[in-house]
């Protein structure tokens, strides 16, 4: 593809640059040294909410010419957004941090199938939907931070474990809203049934050391505190954590170990993504095209995983600060679909254990 020809040569300018550039203001394109805008205007609705995420704009508007504008809120909030806009939603890409999430702009009727791409050869299949809505950009694994001087590691190295009672009052966690979890109940759901699935949930319940409150860094700091031996979270808040410029940040992550539960025997791990839809009512298909097609290169991967320490899809990018300490796995083959599929009969299986 002859866009591919020059966004490789033209990211080394354009990450030199970025560090004496001002930051750009919301939904306005990053200052440039070439015209910006000549290829087209390119309108993100993104749920992420990074810094990073403004220089890889930068660094895609300097490759391509391409202008990008974009609007960051939380999933929920851009779900109904375009819903209220309807056929007149500016919207051409989203961008949403869970398969669960992107699955309920899906159901919404708000994505169209992504175009042919050569970014589809760099990709395991599984990161592209069956129906083509929306494509993997970044891998996310949820496992467990445990204390190793109270939990052991075999406690905890598959999910049905958490739900023993020779774990009760050890357990932190967030609501079952959480769409994190959500989307694990809706793996569960999957593999083992929703009976076996429910009875999972109400073993967890009973093992908890509080009521679910907070996010996964107020779990991993919970640990710390001696509140509870083991907080479900996903790796990148206890990596960002161990890199933090804060000692009582670094210290808290440090006295935790980070460990990855299985479904069972050679099933993997619990992986989800963040990924990228095409939005319904898009007139820019080519556009979003070329930015996915920027996004799974990799220069693109390492400008968007670089702050958030998200796992890249492809293998030759250079990973960010604090991945090699993370535990070694085997990923999960589950339909990515699956989470959202399953999320109403999850959050049914929570309320029903009384996960608040």
């Amino acid at each position: 593809m002859a866009l591919m020809k020059t966004l490789l040569p033209a990211l080394a300018l354009a990450g030199a640059m970025a560090a004496c550039s001002p930051a750009p203001s919301e939904n306005a394109p990053a200052n440039t040294d070439v015209e910006v805008g000549s290829n087209g205007t390119l309108r993100i609705y993104s749920a992420r909410h990074y810094d990073s995420d403004r220089l890889m704009y930068e660094a895609f508007e300097k490759a391509s010419g391409i202008k990008v504008l974009y609007r960051e809120a939380g999933a929920n909030q851009l779900l109904e957004t375009m819903k209220a806009e309807g056929e007149n939603s500016p919207a051409d890409l989203i961008i949403a941090s869970d398969a669960g999430a992107l699955w309920r702009f899906e159901d919404a009727g708000l994505t169209q199938a992504l175009p042919e791409g050569e970014f589809e050869s760099r990709i395991p299949a599984r990161l592209l939907d069956d129906g083509r809505q929306w494509v993997g950009l970044a891998r996310r694994v949820r496992g467990v931070a445990y204390d190793p001087e109270r939990i052991s590691a075999d406690q905890v190295d598959e999910w049905k474990d958490l739900a023993d009672p020779s774990l009760e009052g050890e357990i932190c966690v967030r609501s079952s809203t959480n769409i994190y979890n959500l989307s694990l109940m809706g793996e569960m759901i999957e593999r083992w049934g929703a009976d076996e699935a429910a009875a999972w949930a109400e073993g967890v319940v009973d093992n908890m050391a509080r009521q679910p409150q907070g996010g996964d860094t107020d779990q991993i700091e919970a640990v710390a505190a001696g509140l509870c031996g083991v907080a479900i979270t996903n790796h990148y808040y206890w990596v960002r954590m161990t890199e933090s410029g804060s000692s009582t940040t670094r210290n808290a992550a440090n006295a935790t170990e980070l460990l990855f539960p299985s479904f069972g025997p050679e099933t993997g791990v619990h992986v989800n993504i963040t990924g990228a839809a095409l939005a319904a009512h898009s007139q820019n298909a080519d556009l979003a095209l070329q930015f996915i097609e920027f996004l799974l290169t990799p220069e693109g991967q390492a400008l968007l995983v670089d702050e958030t320490k998200e796992i890249p899809v492809i293998e030759e990018t250079e990973r960010p600060a604090g991945l090699e300490r993370i535990p070694a796995f085997e990923e999960s083959d589950m339909r990515l679909s699956a989470f959202g599929e399953n999320q109403a009969a999850a959050q049914r299986i929570y309320d029903g254990a009384g996960w608040n």
